[in-house]
């Protein structure tokens, strides 16, 4: 994937991981500005206009999640969080509140490279429904809502049907229970229901995945929510 002209702002006010991301990205290519705050990150989005976002939670001023809803109101940049293992709660809240995926600190740069690449080359949400989404071995027509393997077309429900394409318009991006329960099934009495949707997601599999019990194309962020994958 080419990076030039890719643009990325990091907001982080650990000085050393900071350098570590800039030395890293402009090594390979990337444009990079940096921000120490929330604020100061606002505004350097806001002029800056990259194409991808990383965001720390732990900053100094505002809170991360207030940062990234900042950003959501007149941006729809991929963000790419930054979480520290005992922010559980405050990484869901973040993919709940529009953030693209998390990497947990300690991280190596080699995981962080992978995420940015990926959602990078990642569908635009919303992509145009007379189009067909290719997924590794499987294709979702979208204007005739259908689902193949190579020639052979796969039943699924109209549910199984749309779990399947919210997940593929989304391919790379971590979505949470939440955030799938309520855009598949819709209504607040849905979202705590983290065990209807395991059970969807091992329907999905059955019919779509070579091997159900190892699965590369639906993958499992656990305790978080799923992950498409596209595999070669």
């Amino acid at each position: 994937m080419s990076t030039d002209g890719v643009s990325i702002v990091i907001i982080d006010d650990e000085p050393p991981i900071q350098k570590l991301i800039c030395v890293t990205l402009r090594a390979h290519g990337f444009k990079v500005a940096e921000a120490s705050t929330g604020q100061d990150g606002v505004v350097k989005v806001s002029t800056f206009r990259p194409d991808l976002v990383i965001l720390d939670l732990g900053l100094p001023d505002l809170d991360g999640v207030d940062v990234l809803s900042s950003i959501r109101s007149w941006s729809q940049v991929p963000i790419l969080i930054l979480t520290a293992r005992d922010q559980e709660q405050e990484k869901i809240k973040a993919l709940d509140a529009g953030a693209d995926d998390y990497v947990t600190k300690p991280f190596s740069m080699g995981e962080l490279m992978a995420r940015i690449r990926a959602l990078l080359r990642r569908l635009p949400i919303g992509s145009n429904e007379g189009s067909i989404l290719h997924c590794g071995p499987i294709d979702i027509d979208l204007s005739q809502h259908t689902v193949m393997r190579g020639s052979e077309r796969i039943k699924v429900t109209p549910t199984e049907y749309e779990l399947l394409k919210l997940l593929a318009q989304n391919s790379g991006r971590v979505l949470t229970h939440k955030y799938l329960l309520q855009h598949v099934w819709g209504g607040q009495q849905w979202q705590t229901e983290s065990q209807y949707l395991r059970i969807y997601i091992g329907h999905l599999r059955k019919k779509i995945e070579e091997d159900p019990t190892r699965p590369k194309i639906i993958v499992t962020e656990p305790g978080v929510g799923y992950r498409m994958l596209f595999p070669d």
